[in-house]
């Protein structure tokens, strides 16, 4: 995995394993490799994934069963969904408007 210098580690590791369940390659109620089975994986130090399962947990897209592990929660997909969309028409959507004003393309071109 390849890392933003711009952003912290721990956010894109959680912003991966969200990409992951949105594409289905963890589904909910599912378990999710363990913090060291992740960190060995992309080759961070495991208290950084942990932080990464934290971020995620309070977000409730994951939880702990205590000796299991931790899992995809049943709604996941539907929240991960939520703060995307908003993120995309709060933050990128009006930046990529402007862009395109800037540059003299209509939304017709645009679709």
């Amino acid at each position: 995995m390849e890392f933003d210098n711009n952003r912290p580690i721990y956010l894109q590791i959680a912003d991966g394993i969200c990409e992951q369940i949105l594409q289905g390659k963890f589904k909910p109620e599912e378990r999710i490799p363990s913090v060291r089975e992740w960190a060995a994986t992309i080759g961070v130090n495991p208290n950084t994934v942990a932080r990464s399962y934290e971020t995620l947990s309070d977000r409730n897209i994951i939880y702990n069963t205590r000796g299991i592990g931790f899992s995809v929660s049943k709604d996941a997909l539907d929240a991960i969904l939520a703060e995307e969309r908003r993120k995309f028409t709060e933050e990128e959507l009006p930046a990529i408007l402007k862009r395109a004003e800037l540059l003299g393309i209509n939304l017709k071109e645009m679709l």
